[in-house]
């Protein structure tokens, strides 16, 4: 094990960011160099605070099953290499989860029952970012060929991890993506100042050199062939299995007066163009794209609390927002663990993302009643009221509705499920009653060689989760193509996934 009184005599230790001032005014991640190189001179001693404990309950945190002790302590050892085969053992894509995940697994440490948790998701960005600055992380190409050919429609982290899977064990693997890169949200829903597109392309090459193959511009289903795509009835006729990696793309709107005004828009669609924005300039500087929704000089008003409105914010004030207010319908969270989410469950507690350091608006407990416009039809306001829950609902406070100005309104409110009136209507393949699709333990759907992984499945999700899925679908198509059991890592069961939900 690591130091065994490591968590005893020394405390939790994260990376500096870049100072504020410094980091609104440029695109790059906010730690300087990265969070791999800025954490690199704690990191071992932070390794060092793993009690290896008999019972990890980080395992169970994680839906990946993190052999997070394992890499602990190889870390704390100087043993980065096989520190990496024991990160990578579980994770295709540590350095995306390194990044992007809200490490349910340092909710879980032991050492927090008592004290503050082990920083298990900076331990881990570190072992993946030296690795590839070592240049350790290399193709894996199948030693032998099964020619089963599978098409993946999406490739978002669930999407490229059941390519890559399924591309180790020897298949022939065909990435098929309707936007113009690979990547899913990856590329476009999260910001550069979160994860630059670099860590995403780097992974990609080692896809390509170990066979995977990618098609852009290339859309799924009925009507898809007008736009140069394919119909979901071709790829069944041409490959042996599908899987469908369609993500929850329906997204949830607001229906109050006011709502189709003009400068009210998706979130989504906003970050995705602020990203485009970036793609190939020089200098990393933005070149505005066409009709691009821009937040410049504009007080801007996001609905929702949750990692999306962060992103929003964050990329609001490096396009030089007059101001931006965050609005969250539930209560302000508790500093601390509330009672009724002991350990080692996720609490819901106030939480800062880097954004929220650079500037904006909390409110909570607040809920948006209508929209105002001008003459032209714009949004200039909307009209808000406090709220509490009474009778299993939220009503409005009396007395304290008021006017919030908006010049731009971006609506973070998630997402209800994948979208059915395409590829998923056109094969004919049964949802559940909340309206994913369906699937078996095998991840298979109810057509028959049609396999479906990830937030179609799922629903709306951690990136953690998406991966975890993704191999986990990968077992299922492995050995349905084999006929025998697969030699890929085993699916999730329903009951754990429930569980760990």
């Amino acid at each position: 094990m690591a130091d065994p009184r490591g968590f005893i005599n020394i405390p939790r230790q994260v990376a500096d960011r870049r100072p504020v001032e410094e980091r609104v005014n440029d695109w790059n991640e906010v730690y300087p160099g990265g969070p791999g190189k800025a954490l690199l001179p704690i990191i071992q001693t932070q390794a060092s605070r793993c009690m290896d404990c008999g019972i990890p309950f980080c395992h169970t945190g994680c839906p990946l099953g993190n052999l997070i002790p394992e890499w602990n302590d190889l870390v704390w050892r100087d043993e980065w290499t096989q520190a990496l085969d024991r990160l990578h053992a579980t994770n295709n894509f540590p350095e995306f989860t390194g990044r992007l995940c809200p490490a349910p697994c340092e909710t879980s440490c032991v050492v927090g029952i008592t004290r503050d948790p082990v920083t298990i998701k900076n331990i881990e960005v570190s072992i993946i970012d030296k690795a590839w600055d070592d240049r350790r992380v290399l193709p894996q190409q199948a030693q032998w060929h099964s020619l089963k050919t599978v098409a993946v429609v999406g490739s978002g982290p669930a999407g490229l991890a059941v390519a890559q899977q399924l591309t180790r064990a020897g298949h022939t693997v065909v990435v098929y993506e309707r936007d113009d890169a690979i990547g899913g949200l990856l590329r476009y829903g999260i910001p550069e100042f979160k994860m630059e597109k670099a860590v995403v392309d780097r992974r990609l090459k080692q896809m390509v050199l170990e066979g995977t193959v990618f098609k852009t511009d290339t859309p799924i289903g009925p009507d898809a062939a007008e736009q140069g795509g394919l119909t979901g009835t071709q790829l069944v006729e041409r490959f042996d299995a599908v899987v469908l990696t369609i993500g929850a793309t329906v997204r949830r709107g607001l229906p109050v007066p006011g709502a189709d005004l003009g400068g009210i828009y998706q979130a989504m669609d906003y970050l995705t163009q602020a990203t485009k924005a970036l793609k190939g300039t020089k200098d990393r500087m933005p070149e505005p794209v066409e009709g691009q929704i821009h937040a410049e000089g504009k007080h801007v008003v996001v609905i929702g609390g949750g990692d999306t409105s962060n992103d929003c914010l964050g990329t609001a004030l490096r396009q030089g927002a007059a101001s931006v207010t965050q609005l969250e319908i539930m209560p302000t969270p508790p500093q601390v663990r509330p009672d009724a989410q002991p350990w080692p469950t996720y609490p819901m507690i106030y939480r800062v993302a880097s954004a929220n350091e650079e500037g904006g608006e909390r409110l909570y407990a607040v809920s948006t009643s209508e929209f105002l416009g001008d003459e032209d039809g714009h949004v200039k306001g909307l009209r808000l009221s406090e709220v509490k829950f009474d009778a299993g609902k939220f009503v409005p406070v009396e007395g304290t509705e008021r006017e919030l100005p908006a010049d731009l309104v971006l609506m973070a409110m998630g997402f209800t499920g994948p979208q059915q009136d395409g590829v998923v209507a056109e094969l004919g393949i049964e949802l559940d009653e909340r309206g994913n699709i369906k699937r078996d333990e095998a991840y298979m759907t109810s057509v028959e060689g049609v396999f479906a992984a990830g937030d179609c499945g799922r629903g709306q999700s951690l990136i953690v989760w998406a991966i975890a899925e993704g191999r986990s679908a990968a077992n299922g198509v492995d050995a349905w193509l084999s006929e025998r059991e697969s030699r890929l890592p085993r699916p999730i069961g329903p009951q754990v996934r429930q569980l760990m939900a």
